[in-house]
C-alpha cells in the first residue's frame, strides 16, 4: 500500500511540474529587417520599432537570409545597435 501511495504522489508531482512548465513557456522570435532574436515572452513594441513577432518555432525559408543576434532585456535591434525599451520609456542600450 505504501508503494501505491508513493507512486500516486510521484505522478501527481510530475504532472504538476509538467503543467507549470508549459504555462510559463511563451517564448517568441522577434525580427526587424533581417535581424532576429529570441525573447522569453512576447511584449509590446512601439510602431516605430518596425518589428515582427513570430511564434518560437518560426524559421525563415531556404532562400531567405537572416542573422541571429541575442541581447538581454526588452528592446530591438536598429542599424546594428540595441534599442532598450524600459518600463519608463525608450533608451539606447549597449
Amino acid at each position: 500500500m505504501k508503494l501505491i501511495n508513493t507512486t500516486i504522489a510521484s505522478l501527481g508531482v510530475g504532472a504538476a511540474m509538467l503543467a507549470a512548465g508549459s504555462v510559463t513557456a511563451s517564448a517568441a522570435v522577434v525580427c526587424r529587417d533581417h535581424v532576429c532574436w529570441h525573447v522569453s515572452e512576447p511584449r509590446e513594441y512601439p510602431a516605430e520599432a518596425g518589428v515582427v513577432v513570430h511564434e518560437d518555432n518560426w524559421r525563415w525559408g531556404p532562400e531567405e537570409r537572416y542573422e541571429w543576434r541575442e541581447h538581454e532585456g526588452h528592446g530591438y535591434w536598429r542599424d546594428g545597435a540595441w534599442i532598450g525599451l524600459g518600463p519608463v520609456g525608450i533608451g539606447v542600450g549597449r
